[in-house]
């Protein structure tokens, strides 16, 4: 299984809960769309001016080709787009993970 973590951080002109608002109720329906998406989870992170992170989402499908095709396809440009025109700034963490306890 292939995992992404995408770092979100908020625009400057918008409050954190602008951004929650933004990301859980406007984002999650396109993001919920992505061809082969196995499982998704949006962490948002608790309102704290320090952080550098305002939400951290996971996104899991079978390999690396399907997320690349999911990003390449029509929904995929969308989501995309949606998350530039909103954020600051978005970083893709590609990552094994490891489960040290389930």
């Amino acid at each position: 299984m292939f995992k992404a973590m995408i770092l979100l951080k908020r625009r400057e002109d918008a409050t954190h809960e602008e951004f929650a608002q933004w990301w859980l109720q406007g984002h999650r329906p396109l993001a919920e769309q992505l061809p082969g998406l196995k499982r998704a989870v949006f962490n948002l992170a608790q309102k704290d001016p320090a952080s550098d992170y305002d939400g951290v989402s996971e996104l899991w499908f079978e390999s690396k080709a399907d997320f690349d095709a999911a990003y390449a396809s029509d929904i995929g440009k969308a989501v995309a787009r949606d998350s530039l025109d909103n954020v600051a700034s978005r970083t893709r963490l590609f990552v094994d993970e490891h489960i040290i306890k389930s």
